[in-house]
């Protein structure tokens, strides 16, 4: 009889463990991917994503917005300091105006053609990017400030 009871009690805690893991498990997973969808981070793009997403410029010769949200490209090198400080505005950016603008990255080491299609010269090259008009460019690192008036502005106008 106490064996018996022994197995009952080991074979209850074996399954509280079991379900303990499973909802502990299920929930972890939850969260990650709903934390994904809700902060958004700024998307790397390539020469063939820019294309896609910001302007062909190899088809258009005229500025033709391939988007359908305004945008920031941050031209940027992991080496460069200045770029560094300007990373975690555009991350919190990414957050803030989640669903209203995009937020996107090119490393000019890996994306040269990229980087010689716009004459950029120095980093960070920041480019606005509204719906519909001109684009805007601008070097240097910028302070948060400065970034919200250019959405503001710019991009939300």
């Amino acid at each position: 009889m106490q064996l018996q009871n022994n197995m009952n009690l080991k074979s209850r805690i074996i399954f509280i463990s079991i379900i303990a893991f499973l909802v502990i498990f299920n929930g972890c997973s939850k969260v990650s991917s709903n934390k994904k969808d809700e902060n958004p981070s700024p998307e790397h793009l390539t020469a063939q994503t820019f294309k896609e997403k910001v302007f062909n410029y190899e088809k258009n010769k005229e500025w033709k917005f391939e988007g359908d949200k305004p945008c920031i490209v941050d031209f940027y090198a992991d080496w460069c300091a200045p770029c560094k400080k300007v990373a975690p505005i555009l991350e919190e950016i990414s957050k803030e105006y989640a669903g209203k603008i995009n937020i996107y990255k090119v490393d000019v080491d890996s994306e040269k053609e990229l980087a010689n299609a716009f004459g950029i010269q120095s980093i960070p090259s920041i480019l606005f990017i509204p719906s519909s008009g001109q684009p805007q460019m601008t070097a240097g690192a910028m302070p948060k400030e400065g970034f919200v008036k250019a959405i503001n502005d710019v991009l939300l106008k």
